[in-house]
């Protein structure tokens, strides 16, 4: 086996453009899973038990199935019903929507780690529901979940090839393609190998560095 820098030359130009793809659906997938996560946990917080009870069982049934099921249930059931997305636009939201059943328990501990004091002070102090969450509550919990949170998105940045098999064309669906186009393969999965490593180094400083900000 030998190493041809002119078929990583060659297929640079379609790395960067997976990469970009890579990276959008890795930013839109988290913001969906962290608004989400943090809906499902303050619902499964209401008194009502007809609220608490389809969300508990909703979540786990996502929680508890393949997100590649997930991803083709999307893309090939949800047409029939009449609503037909992107490819790109299938996988962001079925990211977003499996990692929010994670992100909510998260959400959940970090919550349940205020101290009662907290909770008391806000009560003695009359505050408003809305209040007591908004500047009390969730600032302190918010600093709890960064580390976890930040896991999850590493996680999810390790899932986006899946999305190949909806015919999105990230990072490792261009490797595929002009690897089966040349009958190279070492260069082009080499350098999504090392792409991958480099993106979740930087993302992990990038987290470390919001973890001490909000820590201060």
């Amino acid at each position: 086996m030998t190493w041809n820098w002119g078929a990583v030359a060659d297929f640079m130009p379609y790395f960067w453009k997976g990469l970009v793809v890579t990276l959008e659906a890795l930013a839109l997938g988290s913001l969906i899973a962290f608004a989400l996560g943090l809906v499902w946990t303050l619902l499964m917080r209401t008194p009502t038990r007809w609220v608490r009870w389809p969300v508990g069982v909703c979540t786990e049934f996502v929680r508890d199935t393949p997100l590649l099921v997930q991803l083709f249930f999307l893309f090939y059931v949800l047409p029939e019903a009449g609503v037909t997305l992107s490819p790109l636009a299938t996988g962001v939201l079925g990211l977003g929507l499996h990692y929010s059943t994670y992100t909510m328990q998260v959400y959940r501990a970090g919550i349940e780690a205020v101290p009662a004091g907290q909770w008391e002070a806000a009560t003695a102090l009359s505050l408003p529901v809305r209040r007591t969450w908004t500047a009390v509550i969730l600032p302190q919990a918010l600093r709890r979940v960064v580390p976890p949170l930040g896991n999850y998105v590493i996680s999810m940045l390790k899932d986006t090839p899946m999305l190949m098999t909806i015919g999105v064309l990230e990072m490792l669906g261009r490797a595929r393609l002009v690897s089966q186009q040349h009958f190279q393969f070492t260069e082009p999965l080499t350098v999504i190998g090392v792409a991958f490593v480099v993106v979740s180094y930087l993302a992990s400083l990038l987290l470390r560095t919001l973890e001490r900000r909000l820590v201060r």
